[in-house]
C-alpha cells in the first residue's frame, strides 16, 4: 500500500529533503523549476520584475536546478522547502517573484502536470493493447469458438468477434481517458490561494509556457475543488480498464481450467509437485495485480470523501501519481500477455459440438423458412436436447431419424398447429447444427460474418492510429511548450 509523504516536522523535512540517484524524475521538483522559469519570463515581459535584475535570478534559479538534478542532492517537493534554495543562490529579493502566486495553485499545478505525464502513459497502454487484440482478432478471423452467457455454453462465434467485442470496451476506455484530458489540460498558476491576485498576473501566459491547454477559469475552484476533482477522476477513469482487464481474463481462465484448453498462454511455470501440471502465471500476475490497483483507488475516493475545500488529504501527488502509474504499468503487461496467446482452432471447433450451443439456429430457421412460431420451435428444440442431453448424444452424433421422429412426436402428442412432418432434409438438419454455416449466416450489423468483421477489424484499425496519433500530437504540444520554455529562459538567464 502506497502512503503520503510527510510534510511538517523533523519527519516531513527529512522526507522531503531526501538525497536521490539516477535519471532526473518529471516530479514536484521539476515542475516548480518549471513554474519558476515561466514566472520570471511572464512577470518580465508584464514589467511586474525588475528586469535589469532578472537575469542574475534566472541564473541562480539555473544553479539551484543543476544541483536538484545531481544524484546525492535533494528535490524538495513542497515549495515552502524549495525557495530556501533559491534564496541561498540569489538572495532574499528574489522571492519577488511569488508575488501573487501561492503553494496553493503552484501544487494545484504540478499536481495536474505529474498527472497528465501518467495520463499519457495510461492511454499509450491502452493503444497497445487495442493493437494486440486487433491482431489477435486478425490472426482467427476463421476460428469459432463457444461463446457463454451466464457462465454457461450459449451460442457459437468467431473468435475474432468477441474479442472485437472487447477491443470496443477498451475503445471507450480510450474515450474515456480523452474526456478527462480536456479537464485535466488546464492550468491552476495564477489564482493565488483562492481569490486571485491585486497583481496583474498574466494566467494565459503561464498556461501556454507549461503546456496547458487553458487555464481554471474560477480562482477558487482552481485550486479549493478541481484539485480533489482531478485526483478523483483520473482514478474513477482507470476502473474501467482495469475491469475489462479482469473480465478478459476470466473469460480466459474459465476455458483454461478444462483438461484440454483451446486457448493456452505459451509461457508458464511448473508445478513443484504434480509433473502434469502448467500454470498460467503470466496471466494470473496480471489479474492479481489489476484488482491489487483496483482495491488503491478506492483509497483516492475516501481521502476526498467528508473533506471541506482546501484540505490536501485527496492532493497527495505522491499517492495519486503512483495509482495512475501503478494502472498503466499492469495495462501495460495485458498488453504483453495478449501476445502470448495460443489458439487451438481444432479443438474450439470440438467444444462447440461437444454441446447444443447451435440449438437455437432450428428455431430460427423453423420461424424464417416455414412460418412456425418461434415459441413452438423453441420447444421443439428443447425438447431434442432434452431427448439428445439423456442419451449422451451430441449434435455430431444425433441421427437424422432421431430428430425427425421426435419433432413428430411432439406435433401428433401434443396436437401442435404446424407442420405435421419434419419440414427438413437430412443434409438441412445437418446444416441447421453446423457452427461455421451459422455464423456466417448473420445478417445484423456488428455480426460476426465475414463481411461485418473485415469492416469492423478495418475501422477498429483506423480508429486506434487516430487514437495514437492523438496521443503524439497532444504530448508533443506539451513537450514544444517546454522547449519553448527553455530556450526563451535561456535568453532571459544571459540577459538577452
Amino acid at each position: 500500500m502506497t502512503l503520503g509523504i510527510p510534510t511538517t516536522g523533523a519527519a516531513g523535512k527529512m522526507a522531503d529533503m531526501a538525497t536521490w540517484n539516477g535519471e532526473p524524475p518529471r516530479d514536484e521538483f521539476f515542475w516548480l523549476s518549471e513554474i519558476n522559469k515561466a514566472t520570471f519570463l511572464v512577470n518580465s515581459a508584464e514589467g511586474l520584475l525588475d528586469r535589469s535584475r532578472t537575469a542574475d535570478w534566472a541564473r541562480a534559479q539555473k544553479r539551484v536546478i543543476e544541483k536538484g538534478n545531481t544524484p546525492g542532492n535533494a528535490r524538495p517537493k513542497m515549495y515552502v522547502r524549495y525557495e530556501p534554495l533559491l534564496i541561498a543562490e540569489a538572495g532574499i529579493d528574489v522571492t519577488l517573484i511569488h508575488a501573487g502566486r501561492s503553494s496553493q495553485d503552484m501544487h494545484a499545478t504540478f499536481q495536474r502536470a505529474i498527472l497528465r505525464d501518467a495520463t499519457v502513459r495510461v492511454a499509450r497502454a491502452l493503444v497497445s493493447v487495442r493493437k494486440a487484440l486487433l491482431k489477435l482478432a486478425q490472426d482467427n478471423r476463421d476460428t469459432l469458438a463457444p461463446c457463454y452467457t451466464n457462465g454457461v455454453a450459449a451460442q457459437p462465434n468467431k473468435l475474432a468477434h468477441a474479442w472485437l467485442g472487447h477491443l470496443e470496451g477498451f475503445r471507450r476506455d480510450f474515450e474515456g481517458i480523452r474526456e478527462f484530458w480536456a479537464r485535466l489540460n488546464l492550468c491552476p498558476m495564477g489564482t493565488t490561494v483562492l481569490n486571485g491576485t491585486p497583481w496583474p498576473l498574466n494566467r494565459e501566459a503561464m498556461a501556454e509556457y507549461l503546456g496547458f491547454d487553458g487555464i481554471v477559469d474560477n480562482a477558487y475552484d482552481a485550486a479549493q475543488i478541481s484539485a480533489t476533482d482531478i485526483a478523483v477522476e483520473s482514478s474513477l477513469k482507470l476502473v474501467s480498464p482495469l475491469l475489462h482487464i479482469t473480465q478478459f481474463i476470466e473469460d480466459l481462465m474459465t476455458q483454461y481450467a478444462q483438461p484440454r484448453p483451446w486457448i493456452l498462454v505459451s509461457s508458464t511455470y511448473a508445478s513443484t509437485a504434480m509433473p502434469q501440471k502448467r500454470n498460467p502465471g503470466a496471466i494470473i500476475d496480471v489479474r492479481r495485480d489489476a484488482n491489487q490497483v483496483l482495491g488503491e483507488l478506492t483509497g483516492v475516493v475516501f481521502r476526498a470523501h467528508d473533506l471541506m475545500p482546501g484540505m490536501y488529504d485527496s492532493k497527495d501527488e505522491h499517492i495519486n501519481g503512483t495509482v495512475v502509474n501503478e494502472a498503466a504499468e499492469v495495462i501495460e503487461r495485458f498488453a504483453a500477455m495478449l501476445g502470448l496467446l495460443v489458439v487451438n482452432s481444432e479443438r474450439a471447433l470440438e467444444e462447440i459440438n461437444l454441446d447444443w450451443t447451435a440449438s437455437q439456429n432450428i428455431a430460427d430457421v423453423m420461424m424464417h423458412r416455414f412460418g412456425i412460431p418461434f415459441r413452438e420451435g423453441h420447444h421443439y428444440a428443447s425438447r431434442l436436447v432434452g431427448f439428445a442431453k439423456a442419451r449422451d448424444l451430441t449434435p455430431v452424433t444425433l441421427s437424422y431419424d432421431q430428430a425427425k421422429t421426435e419433432y413428430e412426436t411432439m406435433v401428433r402428442e401434443e396436437n401442435l398447429p404446424i407442420v405435421p412432418e419434419f419440414p427438413f432434409t437430412e443434409q438441412e438438419f445437418r446444416d441447421l447444427l453446423d457452427p461455421r454455416a451459422i455464423v456466417e449466416s448473420r445478417r445484423t450489423r456488428g455480426g460476426p460474418q465475414a463481411a461485418e468483421l473485415e469492416r469492423m477489424m478495418a475501422e477498429s484499425g483506423k480508429c486506434i492510429e487516430r487514437d495514437a496519433d492523438w496521443i503524439d500530437r497532444s504530448s508533443d504540444r506539451v513537450q514544444q511548450a517546454l522547449n519553448k520554455l527553455d530556450e526563451e529562459f535561456e535568453r532571459l538567464s544571459a540577459g538577452a
